[in-house]
C-alpha cells in the first residue's frame, strides 16, 4: 500500500490555505492513500485553526518563524515517521496548479526519479517582471553546474520526493531549501528530474522571500557561494593552493634571476612576496586535505541518519 503526504508550509495562511486545500487531488492513479499536512511555521493568525476545520491530516506547529527551509525539513522528517512512500510539497500561495501532483509522482511511481521537480513556465508567466525572469533563468543555470541536476527551474518549491530523498535530504541553509537539495540530492546519488507543470494565473500572494529585488539578488548570490563551499571545500582550496603557490615560486624566480644578475637588492619584496605566497599555498593545501577528510566523515553520517530515518518503515 503506497502512501502520499501532500506537505504545505504555512505562515499565517488563514484566508489563501482553504483555495489551496480544496485543490489537492483526493484520488491518483498508483496511490492507495492521500493525506495531508500543513508545516505551521510560527503562524500568528487562525491557520492552525482553519486548518483543523478544513480536515488537514497532520499539523505540525512550530512555536516561532523558523523559515521556509527549516518547515521543509522539519517536514521531512514528520513525513518519515509517519510511514509516507512519496511526499509532495507545494505552496500555500496557489501558484502551482495542484492537478500537476500526478504529474511529479508517475515518474517516482515507476522508479524513474527520486525527486522530481516542477519546471513553471518562467517566461510565460504575467507576475514575473523581465529582471525576475532572468534572474530565475541565470540562477537555474549556476546550480545546474553545481548540482549536476538538468533542472531547468530550481527554485520552484513544487516538487516529489521518494522516501529514499526524504530520508537522504538535510538542508543547512536557513533561507530557502529549493537550491541545496538539489546539490545535497547530487552529493547522496539521487536521481533528480525536472518536468514541465502549468502555474495558476490568479496567485493570491506575493513571495516572501523576494521582499525586494536587490535583497533577493544578495541572499540567492550568499546562498550559492555556500552551498558552494559547504560540499566542494577541498576543489576551492585546492584551486587557491595551486594560485598562491605558483605565483610565490614566480615571484621567487623572478628574485633570483634579477639576484643573480647582481640586482637582488633592488628585488627584495619579489622575495617576500613570494615566499609568503608559497606558504599560504602550502596552508590551503594541508586544509584542503583536512576538507576532504571532513567531507568523508560528513558523508558517512548521513548514510548513518538515512538508516536511523528509514528503520521505522523497513522495520
Amino acid at each position: 500500500m503506497s502512501k502520499l503526504i501532500i506537505q504545505i508550509p504555512c505562515l499565517n495562511e488563514e484566508e489563501t490555505l482553504p483555495i489551496s486545500i480544496n485543490a489537492l487531488p483526493k484520488s491518483i492513479p498508483g496511490i492507495d492513500v492521500i493525506e495531508t499536512m500543513i508545516i505551521n511555521d510560527g503562524s500568528t493568525d487562525k491557520t492552525a485553526e482553519i486548518a483543523r476545520k478544513l480536515g488537514v491530516n497532520h499539523i505540525v506547529n512550530l512555536p516561532t518563524n523558523k523559515g521556509l527551509a527549516n518547515a521543509f525539513n522539519v517536514g521531512l522528517a514528520k513525513a518519515l515517521e509517519l510511514g509516507a512512500d512519496f511526499l509532495v510539497n507545494t505552496d500555500a500561495d496557489n501558484q502551482y496548479n495542484a492537478d500537476d501532483i500526478q504529474l511529479l509522482l508517475e515518474p517516482l511511481i515507476a522508479q524513474k526519479a527520486d525527486m522530481v521537480v516542477g519546471e513553471r513556465p518562467i517566461q510565460e508567466i504575467e507576475s514575473f517582471s523581465t529582471v525576475k525572469k532572468n534572474l530565475q533563468v541565470l540562477g537555474s543555470k549556476f546550480i545546474r553546474l553545481l548540482s549536476k541536476c538538468d533542472v531547468k527551474d530550481t527554485p520552484s518549491g513544487f516538487r516529489g520526493l521518494n522516501r529514499k530523498a526524504m530520508a537522504s535530504i538535510n538542508v543547512f541553509n536557513p533561507y530557502t531549501y529549493t537550491h541545496e537539495s538539489l546539490i545535497a540530492a547530487h552529493e547522496n546519488n539521487l536521481t533528480v528530474i525536472g518536468i514541465p507543470i502549468r502555474v495558476n494565473k490568479t496567485v493570491l500572494r506575493e513571495s516572501r522571500l523576494m521582499k525586494s529585488m536587490f535583497g533577493y539578488i544578495v541572499k540567492s548570490g550568499l546562498t550559492m557561494l555556500r552551498f558552494y563551499i559547504i560540499y566542494n571545500p577541498y576543489k576551492i582550496l585546492l584551486t587557491l593552493s595551486g594560485l598562491t603557490t605558483l605565483t610565490g615560486i614566480g615571484l621567487l624566480i623572478r628574485f633570483l634571476v634579477f639576484y643573480l644578475n647582481g640586482n637582488g637588492d633592488g628585488w627584495i619584496q619579489s622575495l617576500i612576496i613570494g615566499c609568503t605566497l608559497i606558504i599560504i599555498g602550502v596552508l590551503s593545501l594541508l586544509i584542503a586535505i583536512v576538507s576532504d577528510i571532513q567531507s568523508i566523515n560528513r558523508k558517512l553520517l548521513q548514510k548513518i541518519l538515512f538508516e536511523i530515518k528509514n528503520e521505522k518503515k523497513n522495520g
